[in-house]
């Protein structure tokens, strides 16, 4: 199916270098989106007001309801993760939009993105257990309740980074799809109201994914294993 300039969704334009394959359009798709949330980022904060008006007022919001579901999962620990978790969703925000303009995609709709920035979380998981609960301990927790769970405990940390990024893959990737379809199909008007419906969802999907990061970030950075 070929999606906005002759791109065929779930295809991409390969290069090969030094016997590595690169997605050369997603590579471009998410140095645009990079792009985008730093001219955000810079627009919404080289004029503070005091009473916010356009992007300024939009990031507050976003940044605001942010750091309360941090502070609220997190606990003080967990403030020192907000610029990531900022970032994080912003990238996904703008990225799952991106694809809803004529000859851009989403560089979510590849499994690549997505699995990446899934385990860049669960290594961070791992990374500060490690440094909160001392190694012997942070191991320790797999073997608890009983000795057996852990087989439980692994299978359920490599189901993380897989549950992760094919949610968020799927969606996009779907959502494109599907738009493309109902344009051939029923022009004008459906694919019109589903471009209004696959702004929200994108917006939807980025939330659930940032959420998810702050569950497993949190556990993390507990005293105690719950």
């Amino acid at each position: 199916m070929e999606h906005g300039g002759g791109h065929e969704i779930g295809s991409h334009q390969l290069a090969h270098f030094a016997g590595l394959t690169f997605n050369m359009d997603t590579l471009i798709m998410t140095w645009i989106t990079m792009a985008i949330v730093i001219i955000l980022a810079v627009a919404a904060t080289r004029r503070i007001e005091l009473r916010p008006r356009g992007w300024q007022n939009f990031l507050e919001m976003a940044v605001v309801a942010l750091m309360e579901q941090v502070e609220a999962n997190m606990g003080p620990k967990g403030i020192k993760m907000a610029p990531l978790i900022i970032t994080l969703f912003l990238f996904l925000a703008v990225g799952n939009e991106l694809g809803l303009i004529p000859g851009f995609t989403s560089p979510t709709n590849d499994i690549n993105t997505t699995l990446g920035l899934a385990l860049m979380i669960v290594l961070i998981v791992h990374v500060l257990g490690i440094k909160n609960k001392g190694f012997v301990r942070y191991i320790k927790h797999f073997f608890e309740p009983y000795v057996p769970f852990v087989i439980i405990n692994i299978i359920e940390e490599v189901a993380k980074p897989i549950t992760l990024s094919f949610r968020l893959f799927g969606n996009i990737l779907a959502g494109e799809i599907l738009l493309l379809v109902l344009g051939m199909l029923v022009p004008y008007v459906v694919p019109t109201l589903w471009l209004a419906f696959s702004v929200f969802v994108g917006i939807v999907q980025a939330f659930i994914f940032t959420m998810l990061s702050i569950s497993y970030l949190s556990n993390s950075l507990q005293d105690d294993h719950h």
